[in-house]
């Protein structure tokens, strides 16, 4: 018998504004005025919130937290295609994408200095909290998407989120799995920033895409520049459009970088160099869409500065309600360990505040 070709597979790359923020008029998607500045605000606010954390963290004043400069195309765009009623599954590195969705930026000052409260967004019970186990989200995303049919949600969609390195995890293949036969209502985005910590991907796949392994699931696949917000826009509002016309799944890929450190607790000067990184620097997506806003007619230099006059005072005023808050007491995760007080637990409490006394410090005020 000679062999024969059974079927034929492709993976498209899709890009609408080129890296000096010139637009492909026939791919410019069709965004109100109103919906492209909304989006340049929460990209902006994410870049310069970031940094302040950045610099918090170096100060002592908040935990190890990841950093998001240069993905905020990636993580922000997406979220102008959903409805307040579709789930939102992130990772850990969507700040921007969680401010669009309501969450405080005092949340993630709260989170990211130990504080349980963070987890919760009061404007959106359907934004779950962060995951910081890889690819352990991906599974959740497709049993609310399967649930939310069940539960006769004929409209609802699941966004999920993930980096490169969640690909190469089982939870990543078995939710795709899952999705395609189950014809789930999920959007697969990953953010591929071209590191899984300081592993490179050409060392941690050997595919030339990550999109292309949606094609082993029977799924449509796309890869997107993750820096020109509209392509990841455009990328995402079909992905929904198909998933709430219930024809299943998507996985994308935007193709983004990770300008800085992993977290806090990273140096990445060990293992790329500044080569690779000026070569992204050129690439940048608040750049290159502040200058199509601005060949639109629609943003100037004044407009510029009171967005970032407006992004400082709500960074300042969300820095200050956390600071202000009184901290826990030193004791207190051992309140937490039962529902109930046991014994062994109280002489381990009593063992390490007596610690503490002896240092000269009890942890509180």
């Amino acid at each position: 018998m000679p062999l024969k070709t059974i079927d034929d597979f492709n993976i498209q790359q899709l890009h609408i504004l080129d890296e000096t923020g010139i637009v492909d008029k026939d791919l410019e998607p069709d965004l109100s005025d109103d919906d492209l500045k909304k989006l340049f605000q929460a990209m902006t606010l994410s870049r310069m919130a970031d940094a302040r954390m950045l610099n918090l963290q170096r100060q002592g004043r908040i935990g190890t937290i990841p950093v998001n400069k240069g993905q905020e195309a990636a993580s922000c765009a997406p979220i102008l295609a959903l409805k307040e009623t579709d789930w939102f599954v992130g990772s850990y590195r969507e700040l921007g994408a969680r401010l669009m969705r309501g969450e405080t930026l005092e949340n993630s000052l709260l989170l990211f200095n130990g504080w349980e409260e963070g987890n919760v967004n009061e404007n959106n019970d359907r934004t779950l909290p962060i995951s910081i186990v890889l690819a352990s989200q991906l599974p959740q995303a497709v049993g609310l998407a399967y649930a939310s049919r069940y539960m006769k949600e004929k409209d609802t969609v699941v966004l999920t989120m993930f980096g490169d390195g969640a690909t190469s995890e089982g939870d990543f293949h078995e939710a795709l799995n899952f999705a395609a036969v189950l014809n789930a209502p999920v959007i697969f985005l990953c953010q591929n920033n071209q590191y899984a910590i300081s592993t490179p991907l050409k060392i941690q796949t050997k595919s030339s895409t990550i999109a292309q392994k949606a094609i082993a699931y029977g799924i449509p696949g796309i890869q997107v520049d993750g820096n020109d917000a509209l392509a990841v826009y455009q990328a995402v509002k079909e992905a929904v459009d198909r998933a709430r016309a219930d024809e299943g799944p998507t996985l994308i890929e935007a193709v983004t970088f990770r300008m800085l450190m992993h977290t806090t607790a990273d140096d990445p000067s060990r293992y790329r160099s500044d080569d690779e990184v000026a070569v992204w620097e050129a690439k940048d997506p608040l750049i290159r869409f502040k200058k199509y806003l601005t060949d639109k007619g629609i943003w100037d230099e004044k407009s510029q500065e009171r967005l970032e006059a407006d992004c400082k005072q709500q960074i300042d005023d969300a820095v200050q309600a956390f600071e202000s808050r009184k901290p826990f007491a030193a004791d207190a995760p051992f309140d937490y360990v039962f529902g109930t007080r046991e014994p062994l637990i109280e002489a381990q409490r009593e063992k390490f505040l007596a610690k503490l006394e002896k240092e000269g410090d009890h942890g509180e005020d």
